[in-house]
């Protein structure tokens, strides 16, 4: 399928002029600019004041481009309402409707009503939206629910892939594979046709995830997504992309300057670890205190590879039903051969959990990380390993807030000391899979009580929280703490609306 224009590919020397002027703080308002003019009109004043004496960038810019905005801005929190109230008083802010194309904008237009996370995130992102999915449910909101798996159907079937969010700039990467998950959910609402109806996007999300398998080898390795391993294949994050991020470009190209790497090589690490929803983590870096040892496209995920089982398994499902039982047999094949080697090589013995696994160095990244719950959100695991898995988490991860991301103190925003919602619903949800209730309902009690403090605080609901002290909002990472927010309202509303849990 053709590469759609990104921001750069249109505005080119203006676009990067932008970046490294050093006026703007935040490069995401650069790419989410939306054009006044035509582009070429743009361009060709560009090129004609640019030189010119009394030019300003700024003002230039302003006059030519509108900013995006933050509906959820205008919203008035009223903390004398309880939390559940102020999460459904909130959805009609992040809601947006069907979007309209603006020529030389970076927005994909969606056909369907869906949700933004809020804060400096006014498109809908992949991963984010199956959790947020979970309090649309909860707020029996199912219509806003299928409206967003059309519009991701609708990008599988147009882009080829679920991109990291609706913008051009991210359509080089995805994020990780919740589709099959996000089907199920609707299907639990709205019957079996909904898996006969999207079955064949889930084959096509396989197929990207799956592509290039027959050009991985003994001396060549990996191939985009795909790994080749002792036994079979496994995947990793990739973007097609390998230049600076067009949301944080000038970011990037200090970041190369600084440690010297090959620049195609540091982008695609980078951009690997934002395909992850883990950007960023001392997990893909061989210095945890050095973002410039990123080796990302060097890691096997266990996450990853524990929803790649999740698709196939539902693939295999949709085909049965479909009557098509030789694929399905296929598919459940597929999957079976992953979760054996799931087991193999991301399973250490050591930790007690289940690490990634450096398929270069040809052994377990030795990091603990909340994706070790990833097996048992997805019965992967046997009952020792779950016995092990949660008496580690229980004495590694669970802090004072809830459950921390890594037990890693490296100032980057997926490690200590900071908890994200998604990773709280699958470690509980997890651990109540195989018998550890007490120890799943201390994470969602003590992760409830984080957020309704600084709710009746702030009057706001945040992007991530620092689980270990208290006292403190989160931090870390490239951009300041955001409210709003899409998966922190819907899993908390769906854990305080759970029954007898």
């Amino acid at each position: 399928m053709a590469k759609l224009q990104t921001p750069e590919d249109i505005y080119g020397d203006l676009f990067r002029d932008m970046h490294l002027s050093g006026v703007w703080e935040d490069g995401k308002q650069i790419a989410d600019l939306i054009p006044k003019k035509k582009p070429k009109k743009i361009l060709k004043a560009y090129t004609k004041e640019m030189d010119t004496v009394q030019f300003d960038l700024k003002a230039f810019v302003e006059a030519n481009f509108e900013y995006t905005t933050a509906r959820n801005s205008d919203f008035k929190s009223d903390t004398s309402k309880s939390v559940e109230e102020h999460i459904e008083s909130l959805w009609p802010y992040l809601l947006r409707e069907a979007d309209k194309p603006v020529k030389g904008s970076s927005l994909i237009p969606l056909s369907h009503p869906y949700i933004v996370p809020g804060g400096r995130f006014q498109e809908i992102y992949y991963w984010d939206s199956y959790f947020t999915m979970l309090g649309l449910v909860a707020s029996k909101r199912i219509d806003i629910v299928e409206s967003m798996v059309k519009n991701f159907a609708h990008m599988i079937q147009t882009i080829g892939h679920i991109p990291n969010g609706n913008r051009t700039y991210y359509s080089g990467r995805s994020q990780p594979p919740f589709f099959a998950c996000m089907v199920e959910l609707l299907a639990e609402h709205k019957g079996k046709k909904v898996l006969k109806k999207y079955l064949p996007a889930l084959l096509e999300e396989h197929s990207y995830w799956m592509k290039g398998i027959k050009r991985v080898n003994k001396k060549n390795l990996a191939y985009k997504h795909v790994v080749r391993v002792k036994g079979g294949i496994l995947n990793r994050y990739w973007d097609d992309f390998l230049d600076p991020r067009a949301e944080m470009y000038g970011d990037d190209v200090e970041l190369q300057e600084r440690s010297g790497r090959d620049a195609k090589e540091l982008y695609g690490d980078i951009r690997s670890a934002c395909e992850s929803g883990w950007d960023f983590s001392s997990r893909w870096f061989a210095d945890p205190k050095k973002l410039e040892t990123i080796q990302a496209t060097q890691i096997i995920p266990v996450d990853l590879n524990c929803l790649l089982y999740h698709l196939e398994r539902m693939i295999a499902k949709g085909l049965k039903a479909n009557k098509q039982k030789k694929k399905a047999k296929k598919f459940r094949s597929k999957a079976k051969a992953r979760k054996l080697l799931i087991q193999e090589y991301f399973w250490d013995d050591t930790l007690g959990l289940y690490a990634d696994y450096n398929f270069i160095e040809g052994k377990s990244t030795g990091i603990v990380t909340a994706a070790c719950a990833f097996p048992l959100y997805f019965s992967l695991a046997d009952r020792e390993q779950a016995e092990q898995i949660a008496n580690t988490i229980e004495k590694e991860l669970v802090k004072e807030g809830g459950l921390v991301t890594t037990n890693v103190t490296s100032g980057q925003q997926w490690d200590a000391p900071n908890g994200w919602a998604p990773l709280q619903w699958i470690a509980i949800q997890g651990l109540r899979n195989y018998g550890y209730g007490e120890l799943a309902n201390t994470i969602k009690e003590r992760w409830i009580a984080l957020n309704t403090k600084v709710y009746k605080q702030t009057g706001k609901l945040l992007e991530k929280y620092d689980v270990m002290d208290l006292t403190k909002l989160s931090g870390g990472g490239e951009y300041p703490v955001q409210d709003g927010f899409g998966w922190t309202n819907g899993v908390l509303l769906a854990l305080l609306k759970e029954n007898g849990k």
